[in-house]
Order: structure tokens, then sequence, then C-alpha cells
């Protein structure tokens, strides 16, 4: 019978793929660990929203997600055993969701507070999450050397969750809540 628990990391310390132990707290461990958050806050929304358009959308981003983890994963010495990369054509697919999506929307005039239905709600979180991985994927990037559409996809993805949010709430017929630049009391 296995375990779940393996007590390896008891010291502070994980596995890459290539058995090589890193600090948990290294810049590499952050960044897929906001990838695994970013994936765990794509499947909480799609429990919100079960088996539309965007229910599909969502799924495949999570299947590509795992991919951006194996690769930050992985050392980009070592990214021969890596079989599957983030590649220009899924930066490009997520850009045309993104424009087909947008089109469905009134242009932005002002900043929008992040709240509406649960599904909206839950993706304006997905995109800060996102944007978390994005920062530290750039750090880790000029640190060493990586895939150079990770960082593009990461970003296009945290505009395309931002899109969403603001389509689901379109499509409840949820108003976007404006930011009113005026102080709290006057």
């Amino acid at each position: 019978m296995s375990r779940m628990y393996t007590r390896t990391g008891d010291r502070g310390e994980t596995g890459l793929f290539s058995g090589e132990r890193v600090l948990k707290d290294s810049v590499r461990v952050e960044a897929y660990g906001a990838v695994d958050e970013l994936s765990c806050w794509i499947g909480y929304t799609r429990s919100l929203i079960k088996g539309d358009e965007i229910d599909a959308m969502l799924e495949k981003i999570q299947q590509d997600l795992f991919i951006v983890g194996a690769e930050l994963a992985t050392r980009q010495k070592e990214s021969h055993v890596q079989k599957v990369q983030i590649t220009e054509d899924m930066v490009k697919l997520l850009e045309q969701e993104i424009d087909r999506l947008d089109a469905e929307l009134s242009p932005l005039s002002t900043f929008i507070i992040p709240n509406g239905t649960g599904p909206a709600a839950a993706l304006h979180v997905a995109r800060a999450v996102a944007r978390r991985a994005e920062r530290r994927t750039t750090t880790l990037a000029q640190e060493e050397g990586l895939n150079p559409q990770l960082v593009p996809y990461l970003n296009r993805l945290s505009s395309l969750l931002f899109v969403l949010a603001r389509i689901m709430d379109k499509r409840a017929g949820v108003d976007e809540k404006k930011w009113a630049s005026r102080p709290l009391s006057s």
C-alpha cells in the first residue's frame, strides 16, 4: 500500500522531475506552485458553471497548465525529457479566444471592481493567481533559460481569464461595478 506522504519534504526540500532536490521556497517551486494554484481556481470555477463552452475552454486550459507546470519543474538543460511544450500556436489560440469573446463586451473606460457572479469572482481570483505565476516565471526566466513561450502564455491566459469574468457577468445580466475615483469619506 502506498502512502500519501513520503517524509522527503520534511526538511523544506522537494524533488524536480530530474530527481534533483531544491528548496520549497525557490523561485522555480513558487512558479509551478502558482500554476498549480491557478489550475485549482479554474477547477473551482468549472464546478460553478458545469458543461458549457466556457467549461470546455477551461478544461483545455487546465490540461495546458499541466504542461506549464511540467516545464517549470524541469531544468532547461534537461528539457529533452519534456515531450510536450507550450508553443507559439497555443499562445495565439488564447489571443483568438480573447478577441472573439471581447467582441461581445463593451469597451472598458475605467477599472472594474472584481466581483459579480460566483463564476466571475472565481475567474478574477484565477486571473490574479495567473499574474503571480507570470511574475514568478519571469523571475525564473531571468535566472536561467526557459521556453520563451511560457511567459507569453501566462500573460495571455490572465487576459483571457479577465475577459471570461466579464463575459460570465454579461451573460448572467449582472452589471460590472466600475471603480469610482473618489475617497471613502468626504
